[in-house]
């Protein structure tokens, strides 16, 4: 709705002149485009679906309160609208009586287009409290007056009627989008063993679930409760956005509950596979360990003056855990089996490694002999090969390291000591050849 510019002789100019005809048909044109805009402005107004939705919805609240306050205020508007209509109706009429206005003429129409030459009724002047223009002069205003109260009005009237649109028309379709995707999320988890009072995620369901048909009800009866305006001060009709805080943590605390049953799924699709695969860990967790019981002994009969570590047991814990999971697996408690796989998983990998880590520890003696043995031969045939091996020093140090590390039990300490000896007397033999074959190049 167009505001008309400041016109002379209205109030706060005292002494006007009466308008002459050029000036009175020129007033005419301009408040006759003005009604026309004004008239159209308050029809769309009248037709609007936020408004035809406000005038027929159970409201409570802020939205109560204000819709009632914003039905009085158009009442208020159309009674100073067909005042309004009536003024101007009035002043064609003196116009059309003759072609060249009389002074009375001209003094009547100069009241009515620019002094208080409009009558407000009385109600619609108590309804509006007269808060958007000059209010102390009873019920006669100046047409400039009257169209700013209408402004205020409309005004005031558009903004409670655009924000409640507003709110109606983003909230509720995304509550219920939402709703759809919890009822498909609840469904999946059902199937899944996700329930109330046996998961936390099916709790938390619930809640949401809860949440959603409270938030929808109360955006429905009162939207401007869920109306931020705008920071910036906008005085434009509708200036802000609809609160979505409430539905943006829902929407994402069902996120949240989709991920985990989705991993639960995962865990329905493939928990045969990991069952088999942690089955086989601990079968070659168990070999591993019998076979390390089995060095130890080895090691205690042939090896002489060595700590040998002591050998676990079977993780019973961990297959008794296992039989735990085949039987969630079995009765379908996948909710149950999805902790429980991951944490035998990472727990039968250990135990792989620890039983590994103890064959090693167990086995060492037998590989320190093992070493000492390959050096002694491999410096005997060193040896060998340049004809030093019938050395009878070195034969009776061959033969006194070679009976300790093949007898039974074997000191480790003390064949070291004989392959160390062996060792020293093929070098000190070595010498000689090399210095001959140095001096014959």
């Amino acid at each position: 709705m167009g505001v008309p510019g400041p016109v002379p002789g209205s109030p706060g100019m005292p002494d006007a002149p009466v308008l002459d005809r050029e000036e009175v048909d020129r007033a005419l044109a301009r408040l006759g485009a003005e009604y026309e805009a004004i008239e159209t402005s308050l029809l769309a107004l009248q037709d609007h679906a936020g408004r035809r939705l406000l005038e027929g919805a159970d409201l409570s609240g802020t939205t109560k309160e204000r819709w009632a306050a914003t039905e009085r205020s158009i009442t208020v508007l159309w009674s100073l609208f067909d005042a309004y209509t009536a003024t101007l109706e009035a002043a064609r009429e003196v116009r059309a009586r003759r072609r060249w206005p009389s002074p009375e003429d001209l003094a009547e129409l100069t009241e009515l287009l620019r002094d208080d030459g409009v009558t407000v009724p009385g109600a619609a002047d108590e309804g509006t409290g007269r808060e958007s223009g000059p209010a102390g002069r009873g019920e006669r205003y100046s047409l400039e007056e009257l169209v700013d109260r209408m402004n205020g009005l409309y005004a005031r009237s558009l903004d409670v009627i655009v924000a409640a649109d507003a709110v109606w028309s983003a909230l509720p379709a995304r509550i219920d989008l939402l709703s759809a995707e919890l009822q498909r999320t609840r469904s999946l988890a059902h199937s899944v063993g996700v329930r109330p009072g046996e998961h936390p995620a099916g709790d938390d369901l619930e809640r949401i679930t809860d949440e959603l048909a409270r938030l929808r009800a109360q955006v429905i009866a009162d939207p401007l409760a869920f109306w931020v305006s705008s920071s910036t001060g906008s005085s434009a009709p509708g200036g802000g956005r609809p609160d979505t805080g409430r539905y943006d943590r829902a929407a994402r605390a069902l996120e949240d509950i989709r991920r985990e049953v989705a991993a639960v799924l995962d865990v329905r699709q493939d928990a045969e596979h990991r069952l088999m695969q942690l089955r086989d860990v601990l079968s070659r967790a168990d070999r591993t360990l019998t076979e390390a019981r089995q060095a130890r002994g080895e090691v205690l009969a042939k090896i002489a003056a060595s700590e040998v570590p002591a050998v676990s047991g079977p993780p019973t814990a961990l297959h008794e855990q296992l039989a735990a999971a085949a039987e969630y697996r079995r009765r379908s408690l996948w909710h149950r089996l999805s902790p429980l796989l991951d944490s035998l998983e990472e727990r039968a990998e250990d135990e792989l490694h620890r039983a590994r880590e103890s064959l090693t520890a167990v086995t060492a003696p037998l590989a320190v002999r093992a070493e000492l043995r390959g050096r002694l031969d491999a410096y005997r045939a060193k040896l060998a090969r340049h004809g030093l091996a019938a050395d009878p020093l070195l034969v009776e140090r061959y033969d006194i390291a070679r009976r300790m590390l093949w007898s039974a039990p074997c000191d480790l300490r003390a064949a070291e000591h004989a392959v160390w000896r062996y060792q020293q007397a093929a070098a000190e033999a070595l010498v000689p050849q090399q210095v001959e074959g140095k001096g014959e190049s």
